[in-house]
């Protein structure tokens, strides 16, 4: 017999189940937080990833702390069971408080349990854009069905490591809310790159296939201070490419083992036919390695206009003619 939650009371079923049921009975489906807050000074400073998640057919909440912290490689995991409570973004140590929606976000780690300890505010400097929803199938099968929402904000509180609070007073950074199926391991590449710039952020997600057909692109311009976004219309990665230590091309091979960062140029195209050029270069924040391939770098970038910024550039996906040529995809990957 399937239990009513207090969420049950509210007009917010989509389909003619209790919550939390999906359309589709997935274990690849998933509904989830993630917020990134990096060094304004970019370069090899630190970058803090914090995720929520919940996952309907494995009835669990999961969180992750990662990021890198002094130059070193952090990664830390809490998670429970729904029990009679399949809603509130909360695990034992860390939790997610929606303070007043799309404006203002409370994020607390508890450090005594988590990898990485926080006690910080998210509020927001751009609308909230909403991407279209996007869909990958193969064989029959479904590999990747979601949507999502991108926001840029400011973080004050924070962030512990090691035993040491360390201030964050304005850093700027995204968050984004995404919910459907995604079976990573069968994702070809996905790009999630977003940029950060004092009047607004440049934001977009693109999916190929692996030898490079484009399948999915959506994003915006976001001003700051709350301005109506402009859609992306066009995405072309450039020559984006893996680069070593010295900033030298690398191939990735089969593990990421001789790479260190990216560097290279792409373009964003506006509604209404304007084209953004932007150049940029970063390090690994949190490569992926080993549980998938890729992962996030922070980034140095300059627009064509002369505007300079930072980034998270999420490069990942199971196998890709440039990025992932080498490695082997553990099930068939379109």
């Amino acid at each position: 017999m399937s239990r009513p939650t207090a969420h049950d009371e509210l007009f917010v079923h989509q389909i003619p189940e209790l919550l939390p049921a999906t359309v589709s009975y997935d274990p690849h489906w998933r509904e989830s937080f993630f917020f990134e807050l990096h060094d304004p000074a970019a370069g090899g400073g630190d970058a803090v990833f914090f995720t929520m998640a919940h996952y309907p057919v494995a009835q669990r909440m999961d969180s992750l702390q990662m990021g890198r912290i002094d130059g070193a490689q952090v990664l830390g995991h809490r998670q429970r069971p729904y029990g009679d409570d399949p809603h509130t973004p909360a695990v034992p140590g860390a939790s997610v408080e929606i303070v007043k929606p799309f404006e203002e976000i409370r994020l607390r780690a508890d450090p005594a349990v988590c990898a990485i300890g926080l006690d910080l505010t998210f509020r927001a400097r751009t609308q909230a854009y909403g991407l279209r929803r996007g869909t990958i199938k193969h064989g029959g099968q479904t590999i990747w069905d979601q949507c999502h929402i991108l926001q840029s904000g400011s973080y004050h509180g924070t962030y512990t490591a090691n035993g040491v609070a360390r201030k964050v007073d304005g850093w700027l950074g995204q968050r984004d809310h995404s919910w459907g199926v995604r079976n990573h391991s069968r994702c070809p590449l996905w790009l999630w790159f977003q940029i950060q710039l004092e009047d607004g952020f440049l934001g977009v997600w693109h999916w190929e296939l692996q030898d490079g057909s484009h399948i999915y692109t959506d994003g915006c311009w976001a001003p700051a201070g709350g301005g109506e976004p402009t859609p992306v219309i066009a995405f072309d990665k450039g020559d984006v490419r893996w680069v070593d230590a010295d900033g030298k091309p690398a191939p990735y091979g089969t593990n990421g083992a001789g790479v260190a960062g990216l560097r290279g140029d792409v373009a964003f195209t506006l509604a209404g036919g304007r084209t953004i050029r932007v150049a940029a270069e970063g390090t690994f924040a949190r490569p992926y390695e080993p549980f998938h391939r890729g992962g996030l770098n922070l980034m140095t970038v300059r627009t064509d206009d002369g505007r300079v910024g930072t980034a998270i550039y999420e490069v990942t996906g199971a196998l890709h003619h440039r990025f992932f040529p080498e490695c082997k995809a553990p099930e068939p990957v379109p």
